[in-house]
């Protein structure tokens, strides 16, 4: 019997479903990287600020690592958006 949760959407940027991020878990993908490869978890425009705590509980809980033992996965720039008016305005100033 299919667990009652597996249609909900962890990650809504790439509308990735709960199920389909515990299927990669249990074919052996056990970090948010990797994860990030073949679902795109993490990739909108959120870059993992609305999935990233979700996907590594069900990563810790399903290989039973401690939370803290998972690494967060790899962030790049940029970080946060920048409208290129703030960008523009800082390079007045010098």
């Amino acid at each position: 019997m299919a667990d009652k949760y597996e249609d909900i959407i962890i990650c809504r940027c790439e509308e990735v479903t709960l199920g389909e991020i515990r299927e990669w878990i249990a074919k052996g993908y056990d970090t948010f990287d990797e994860l990030k490869r073949v679902l795109r978890v993490g990739m909108g425009p959120c870059q993992g600020r609305g999935c990233r705590d979700i996907i590594l509980r069900e990563i810790s809980k399903m290989t039973g690592k401690k939370y803290a033992e998972i690494p967060p996965g790899t962030f790049r720039p940029p970080a946060k958006p920048v409208k290129l008016g703030a960008i523009a305005k800082a390079g007045e100033n010098e």
